[in-house]
């Protein structure tokens, strides 16, 4: 087997390191604005069980942001030891993005959480619930910078280049580039798509467990509401990102297809599988719908689109993989889609809560969200290869003079601490999901003082999750 260089090792390290993190801030994403509509109807309502829903999830919530704030920092030095070529090129415009990120966003996420976390029992009801708001929106303002430098590497413009430097002259143009918008919007669908089913899995494995409380089943009815509303929107939103793909990057859409070039007179068909071969340029073991690939792509049943053998072999993404990552994703969402009319259904017939075939599909799709994510973002970021700035900057010019040992040796020690340090993260994080939310909604207004419960001081410590705590995978509790 031919040696792996240093720059395919440097990918690798990259793509490590962002699939860890990127779990943990669509998490966040979520549940902070869960945590809002929550805390929103406990105040409007004065119902416990969005009280004791609020104060269950605002502890997962501090894991997973503890998490992914630690995630983070990995990557931001990772610029500049791996890829300090792309830092001295396109710094003047990721730079001063990334700089906003933390001035705005983190900022104010930072300065409301310990008010969100630690201040129910010290701060008025109006005010604390003014911090939930702004955590939330800190989240959704960090999605936006981080997206708008993202986005800028996949649809540069507003910049000129001097002295072997980009310099932007337009910010507006820098920041609303011409994928931002689609791009901002699909990733925010999905994170709360993914908490959604995070949630549903959740009561669904409670509810399987024969334990039918007030928050438990209300857990599950709020999550299938969103999923039933976000999973069509989410398509919808998918195809206009697609048709923005197709303008700007052509390239990566015909590899994501597997569409090598056009037959004159017919249309292009959907490859609904196959395996596409870059060496022979074809995909073997097509299995085709015809005219459905232009009517997808084009909205048109005999528009076409280029084929890779348009561009250079040099420029092609690897459509091997962005094939089937891409496939992942639309095929999951296409189960969420389902998973939704499904709970419309049941809700109507009153068994939502009661279907066990549904519930187990509902624990099924637990992970779907986070792994549609995942599959989502290798598709974007690999199918804009060999470009780490879009048809400015290759990847290759951009990577650091690193020999592939140190690289390999860094690589190792990454996956190492990640597994041991978030793996007991995560752990930890589903033995409080499997302890549950405390019912206290029976009784009359409880006592700050004598229930701990109620408004806690400090949420994590509040947990009480002995180390036998239930396994997910005892679903009847025997």
């Amino acid at each position: 087997m031919p040696a792996v260089s240093a720059l395919d090792l440097a990918r690798i390290q990259f793509g490590f390191t962002v699939s860890f993190h990127i779990l943990f801030p669509a998490i966040t994403i979520g549940l902070a604005s869960y945590l809002a509509v929550l805390e929103g109807l406990w105040l409007a309502t004065r119902d416990a069980v969005y009280r004791d829903l609020y104060h269950f999830w605002s502890k997962v919530f501090a894991i997973n942001f503890a998490m992914g704030v630690v995630s983070g920092l990995v990557m931001a030095y990772e610029f500049g030891t791996n890829w300090s070529y792309f830092t001295a090129f396109a710094g003047g415009v990721t730079g001063p993005l990334l700089t906003y990120e933390v001035l705005t966003a983190f900022f104010l996420e930072a300065g409301f959480l310990g008010v969100m976390l630690f201040g129910w029992n010290k701060v008025g009801p109006g005010l604390h619930f003014f911090a939930t708001l702004m955590v939330a929106l800190g989240t959704l303002v960090s999605a936006t910078w981080i997206l708008a430098s993202n986005s800028w590497m996949q649809t540069p413009q507003g910049f000129e280049i001097v002295n072997g430097r980009v310099v932007p002259v337009d910010w507006l143009k820098v920041i609303f580039n011409p994928s931002f918008p689609y791009r901002l919007t699909h990733m925010v669908l999905a994170s709360f798509l993914s908490t959604g089913l995070f949630v549903g899995a959740s009561a669904a494995w409670h509810l399987l467990r024969g334990r039918s409380s007030p928050p438990i089943r209300t857990m599950l009815s709020m999550a299938m509401w969103l999923v039933a509303a976000l999973a069509p929107l989410q398509i919808l939103v998918g195809d206009q990102h697609g048709l923005n793909t197709l303008k700007y990057q052509p390239a990566k859409i015909a590899a994501m297809e597997g569409h090598w070039q056009n037959t004159p007179g017919e249309s292009v068909p959907l490859i609904l599988f196959g395996w596409p071969d870059m060496a022979a340029e074809t995909t073997r073991y097509a299995l085709e719908i015809p005219y459905l690939g232009s009517l997808i792509l084009t909205h048109s049943l005999d528009g076409v689109i280029p084929g890779l053998k348009e561009f250079k072999p040099e420029d092609r993404p690897d459509s091997t993989v962005v094939f089937w990552t891409f496939r992942i994703m639309v095929g999951l969402g296409m189960l969420m889609l389902a998973l939704g009319a499904w709970s419309l259904w049941l809700r109507w017939k009153k068994d939502l809560f009661s279907s066990e075939l549904f519930l187990r599909a509902a624990l099924a799709m637990g992970p779907a969200g986070l792994i549609a994510l995942l599959a989502g973002w290798v598709t974007t970021e690999m199918g804009r290869q060999p470009w780490v700035v879009y048809g400015i900057m290759r990847t290759k010019d951009a990577v650091s003079n690193h020999s592939a040992l140190a690289i390999t040796i860094t690589l190792t020690a990454f996956i190492i601490l990640y597994f041991a340090v978030f793996g007991m993260g995560v752990a930890y994080m589903m033995k409080v999901i499997a302890k549950g939310p405390d019912d206290d909604s029976g009784g009359g207004q409880p006592d700050p003082e004598t229930d701990p419960h109620v408004r806690p001081a400090r949420p994590l410590s509040a947990i009480k999750t002995p180390m036998d705590a239930p396994s997910f995978s005892n679903l009847r509790g025997e």
